[in-house]
């Protein structure tokens, strides 16, 4: 019985022993909250990236580092401090919700005094808090956010970003001095592209509300108006409109095509390519456009308060749309005169208008 107590004696202090010799170990922290968005995870193209994560430990002094390693694979080509943002919420933080507000750090190539350093080696990006960095340097359980390539815009833009490897699963690592480890899963894959298609049905609306007006009996000492029913007194009256609208990318044009009033080998004289006012007891005729609505125009030299009729020009245009629109309405005025002389008969000519698209 005495023996077997020895025994026992003897079994303790060797473990007592191998206790206070061996190694002491402590395993760091978990990070918490971790994500990484890449702008693109399509392989063998650049992308941003914006790593998150909740660190319950923080940074307290400049020896705490935070180190990203990135798997072989990923180009880091010439990223550097400038192509980097460092920011760190409050603190106390139980999450790392979309909308967290994030204060940002000034980075340099190397840590100074209230500036953090942040340099590229191979595939670990360092960052170093800076010389005189203290307690709450980033508080305990604050998210940080670390934004690399053309998302990083504090102080200066980000021109440089990281190429994605060939297709498969990574994992990021995030480590240092700070206390804290935990990696990322990311996922790369051959292309990240929906290409997605849909038609569009080309549309051109065109309508001339009446073709068929009259000037009524022309006279020397007055100006004559055509209308629908041949009065041709009333100035503010149009005789008709068209209308026209369309989706074409650049519009539409509307042309006129015709000639002056005619009977047989006798005209009455087109105004010609440049508006003039009504003359009593001149031979003249020539029409004017006004328009509501939509982006269509008249065209010159029919856009004014006064008439033309560019015969020579035909087929002449006469409205026009620039980009697609919707519906516009053109009114359209027209002026007959006559001398004295002009030879009597019944005169008469037929306009045409066509509308085109500018698809």
């Amino acid at each position: 019985m005495k023996i077997k107590i020895q025994k026992i004696t003897s079994l303790a202090l060797i473990l007592a022993l191998l206790v206070t010799f061996l190694p002491l170990q402590t395993a760091k922290a978990g990070l918490l909250n971790m994500s990484n968005t890449l702008s693109t995870v399509r392989a063998g193209v650049l992308a941003n990236h914006t790593i998150v994560f909740r660190t319950p430990a923080g940074v307290d002094a400049p020896a705490d580092t935070i180190t990203i390693t990135f798997p072989a694979g990923f180009i880091m080509g010439t990223v550097a401090f400038g192509d980097i943002d460092l920011a760190v919420s409050a603190g106390d933080q139980t999450a790392c919700p979309v909308g967290l507000v994030f204060t940002d750090r000034t980075l340099a190539a190397a840590a100074t005094t209230g500036v953090w350093g942040a340099a590229v080696s191979g595939q670990i990006l360092t960052l170093t808090p800076p010389t005189n960095a203290t307690t709450g340097e980033v508080p305990v359980n604050a998210c940080v956010q670390i934004e690399i390539g053309t998302n990083a815009t504090f102080t200066v833009a980000g021109v440089n970003q990281i190429t994605n490897p060939v297709a498969g699963s990574y994992a990021i690592t995030i480590a240092g001095g700070f206390g804290n480890t935990g990696s990322i899963l990311v996922t790369i894959i051959a292309d990240d592209r929906v290409t997605v298609t849909a038609d569009v049905a080309a549309t051109l609306s065109f309508a001339i509300s009446d073709v068929t007006i009259g000037f009524g009996t022309l006279s020397a000492t007055a100006t004559r108006w055509a209308d629908s029913t041949g009065a041709g007194s009333d100035t503010s009256v149009s005789a008709h409109n068209f209308t026209a609208s369309t989706n074409a990318i650049s519009g539409y044009t509307v042309t006129l095509s015709g000639a002056t009033l005619t009977m047989g080998a006798h005209t009455i004289t087109a105004i010609g390519p440049i508006a003039v006012a009504p003359s009593i007891g001149t031979e003249q005729f020539g029409l004017r456009i006004v328009h509501t609505g939509g982006a269509g125009v008249p065209s010159a030299p029919y856009n004014t308060a006064n008439f033309a009729f560019d015969f020579a020009a035909m087929p002449d245009e006469v409205a026009a749309s620039p980009t697609a629109s919707i519906t516009t309405t053109f009114d359209v005025f027209y002026i007959a005169n006559i001398a004295a002389i002009t030879e009597a008969g019944a005169y008469t000519t037929a306009l045409t208008y066509v509308a085109t698209g500018r698809f």
